[in-house]
């Protein structure tokens, strides 16, 4: 979702992607419809992995965030040009159980802590920020409204 909300927010500023440790093999469908309801675009989005961002013919990245708490403790590939890298932490909505209602809830409650953590890095003003400043900010959005148990705790 993250990767949606931030193409259509950032566009011409930011290019976003999205990738796993362990992808699933097609984008969950409450994803899918979560974003469609709140009108962005999910043509082109597809499940893949991060492996495909860590060779040499994949795009530099400025950031790595990781938002789930799974990958959080993961070892990661090297990346190219060395992003900032920081974690913000939002409980898997994939990992609910119970009625759809209850499973729709959990994503749009996800929707809603990620698209305030992009409003965040989108008002921040990126250019007046030198590399550890800009870590320490996008640690303090990751602590924000909605952050799961480890990303408080700055896992």
């Amino acid at each position: 979702m993250a990767e949606a909300i931030l193409r259509s927010e950032g566009i011409g500023r930011f290019y976003a992607y999205s990738a796993g440790s362990q992808p699933k093999g097609e984008v969950h469908p409450y994803a899918i419809k979560t974003l469609e309801a709140f009108g962005y675009a999910t043509q082109g989005l597809y499940s893949k992995s991060w492996d495909a961002f860590s060779g040499v013919d994949a795009p530099e990245m400025d950031f790595i965030i990781t938002v789930c708490d799974n990958a959080a403790g993961e070892a990661c590939p090297v990346w190219i040009g060395h992003p900032t890298t920081t974690h913000w932490g939002i409980e898997d909505p994939a990992a609910c159980e119970g009625s759809e209602i209850d499973k729709q809830a959990a994503f749009n409650q996800a929707f809603h802590y990620l698209k305030n953590r992009i409003d965040l890095l989108l008002a921040t003003p990126l250019q007046r920020l030198d590399k550890l400043a800009l870590h320490h900010h996008l640690q303090e959005i990751g602590k924000s409204v909605g952050a799961s148990q480890k990303a408080r705790a700055g896992h």
